[in-house]
């Protein structure tokens, strides 16, 4: 019996040497004089050993386990083996601290001076709902912070976490993790270098790269910190969100879970496949797919470019608002407002406030309050403020302005636009300037069309007519027609007025000058002739079938008659010159627009944005005939 007892004895020095020297530089230095006594409470079995004079306790159990106790704390083992303070044990190893601290293991070695536990095989330390499971724990029953360095996990509640090496300051509530670190939650898988987790309220805090996965999305920084339980997350350095193809990056990005909200700060970045975004802040919407950008916002995507101080996306519909001036490029057009805000049930684009919309490749402006554009249809209604289309070519600008504007094409295929005015349409070019009720512009053929007591100025010429077309050629002007009650006034001095009177008139231009017109139909003419000094010596008034005027330098040089021509002269003194004009005769000098500020001067109740427009028609007071003249493509 005392030979098996002397083998046991060896055996536990043996390797309680063994094991202390592995742990020793473990325990750090305390003050051995403040600690009380081992008590040994329970041993079935025990043995005293003198060994170089010292006494060594061995305690066995046979029914009931070995109990010993220090202070308030207790601990039982199946073997003990006690020299003065230290203390070796083995079996079934349980430590009580207080009413809430429980640690189990296979083996132990016990500091009693210093109040230091190492603990070996199948270790698990539990505080309430807490346990932290090891192979190898140090543990200072003093200052309750118990360390590990070849991994643990540790379980709180419904999240695990598991590091290579760690300190769990058991009395605090905080655990510092270090190496390897993993959280498990059933909201979130979190990857980490170095983590700091209060325990009690379920705080992460990181202090290097850290990985978050949740569903399809994950969160790469190397500092913040994930409150667990209310789902709240702030990520710094190097912070990366990524969901699928999107990826976004910020200094700061902070993570609502409840509300299913990110939201980046500071040099926020956003891209997925052909879409990309900045702003000072971005505020991602998980839930219904929409993304914030604030403060100094741009978007693009594969179409289109946006610029603004707000910008509110939805990549499902795909549709967008901006909020402060917005500035929109989509392919070969420009859009400049102070809000926009797409409609995706009416594919309508609706812009307010100073609105500027540019074609590049027309070479086109428009200037307005309101605009609607449906991006589909390529169509654009502005009102608002006395729309103005401006439109440059060769070095000339056309100036048109009216209560409401409209630009379409007729189909998709068709790459030329077309332009509606209505009313009051007010249309000033260094050469030419007009006013009607209604202008129409036929991309395609190149024709105005100007209904509603139109009327029109070139140089000291004054045309007026029921209906005016404006036949381009390479953007020039290369005949204007002039239909029913057609009536051209000229005069050099406004005393005496040429008058050209017909039921049809053309007027062709060459370098945009007038040098020929031919009228058809009841044509009549009053011509003041004029000698070399520019002194009139008499008036010609001519009735005829047909007419034929030529101009120099945009002057009238002479007409000629044409079937069954009736002429007189008048002389100039003695001469009825009011009875000599002619019916629907009028000079509204005064009415012509001198510059671009007179095109949008007048003050008139705007016609409101939700007004129903078809966009593919014309007014309904333009006749079929009408309509057909617009295609219509004789210069002769």
């Amino acid at each position: 019996m005392w030979i098996r007892r002397i083998v046991i004895l060896l055996f536990v020095l043996m390797s309680s040497l063994m094991v202390f020297s592995q742990v020793t530089s473990e325990i750090t230095e305390q003050d051995s004089t403040k600690s009380e006594p081992i008590i040994v409470d329970i041993a079935d079995a025990a043995e005293y050993i003198n060994a170089d004079g010292e006494v060594v306790k061995i305690l066995m159990r046979d029914i009931r386990q070995v109990e010993l106790r220090q202070g308030n704390t207790f601990m039982y083992c199946d073997t003990a083996r006690i020299l003065d303070k230290q203390v070796v044990a083995y079996g079934n190893i349980i430590i009580q601290q207080g009413d809430s601290i429980n640690v189990f293991a296979d083996s132990l070695i016990y500091q009693g001076d210093l109040e230091i536990a190492d603990l070996f095989g199948n270790v698990v330390l539990e505080k309430e709902d807490q346990q932290l499971f090891t192979d190898r724990l140090n543990y200072n029953l003093r200052t309750k912070i118990a360390t590990y360095n070849s991994g643990a996990l540790l379980t709180n509640g419904g999240a695990q976490l598991t590091s290579k090496k760690g300190s769990y300051l058991v009395d605090q509530d905080l655990a510092y993790f270090s190496e390897e670190v993993v959280i498990v939650d059933s909201s979130f898988t979190l990857q980490s270098d170095t983590l700091e987790f209060d325990t009690k309220i379920e705080l992460a805090t990181f202090h290097g790269p850290t990985l978050i996965r949740q569903d399809s999305s994950k969160i790469y920084c190397e500092a913040g910190f994930y409150d667990i339980p209310n789902k709240v997350a702030e990520f710094r350095e190097n912070a990366q969100y990524q969901k699928g193809d999107q990826l976004a990056t910020a200094d700061i990005i902070n993570y609502d879970g409840n509300l299913e909200e990110v939201l980046l700060r500071g040099n926020a970045k956003f891209d997925e496949l052909e879409k990309s975004a900045s702003a000072e802040v971005i505020r991602y919407d998980q839930k219904n797919d929409i993304i914030f950008l604030e403060g100094d916002a741009f978007y693009k995507d594969a179409t289109q470019e946006i610029t603004s101080d707000l910008i509110e996306y939805n990549s499902e519909s795909e549709t967008f608002k901006t909020e402060g001036r917005a500035l929109i490029v989509d392919g070969s057009q420009i859009l400049q407002a102070d809000t926009v805000d797409y409609d995706s049930e009416s594919g309508m684009a609706i812009a307010k406030g100073d609105v500027v919309w540019i074609d590049t490749v027309e070479n086109t402006t428009i200037y307005a309050e309101h605009t609607k554009y449906n991006k589909e249809t390529d169509f654009l209604l502005a009102s608002g403020n006395r729309p103005m289309l401006i439109s440059i070519s060769d070095g000339d600008t056309l100036h048109l302005a009216a209560d409401t504007l409209q630009s379409f094409k007729t189909s998709a295929e068709d790459s030329s636009r077309n332009f509606l005015g209505y009313p009051d349409v007010r249309i000033f070019k260094s050469d030419l300037q007009g006013l009607c009720d209604t202008v129409f512009f036929n991309g395609t053929d190149s024709i105005f069309n100007l209904k509603g007591s139109p009327i029109l100025w070139s140089d000291s010429s004054q045309f007026i007519a029921d209906t005016i077309n404006i036949y381009l050629d390479s953007n020039q002007i290369d005949k204007i027609k002039f239909l029913q009650n057609a009536l051209i006034v000229n005069t050099a001095d406004e005393f005496f007025f040429n008058q050209i009177k017909g039921r049809e008139m053309t007027a062709f231009f060459a370098d945009n000058s007038i040098h020929k017109m031919k009228i058809n139909g009841n044509a009549e003419s009053i011509y003041y002739a004029m000698d070399d000094s520019t002194g009139y010596f008499g008036v010609n008034k001519s009735v005829s079938s047909k007419m034929t005027l030529y101009f120099e330098n945009s002057e009238l040089n002479s007409i000629h008659s044409y079937r069954d021509p009736v002429a007189n002269v008048f002389p100039m003194v003695g001469t009825d010159h009011e009875a000599l004009k002619l019916p629907g005769f009028k000079w509204d000098w005064n009415r012509r627009p001198k510059s671009v500020a007179d095109l949008r001067s007048k003050k008139k109740e705007v016609i409101s944005i939700n007004q129903n427009i078809n966009s593919s028609s014309l007014p309904e007071d333009f006749s079929d005939d009408e309509k057909k003249e617009h295609s219509d493509h004789d210069h002769n």
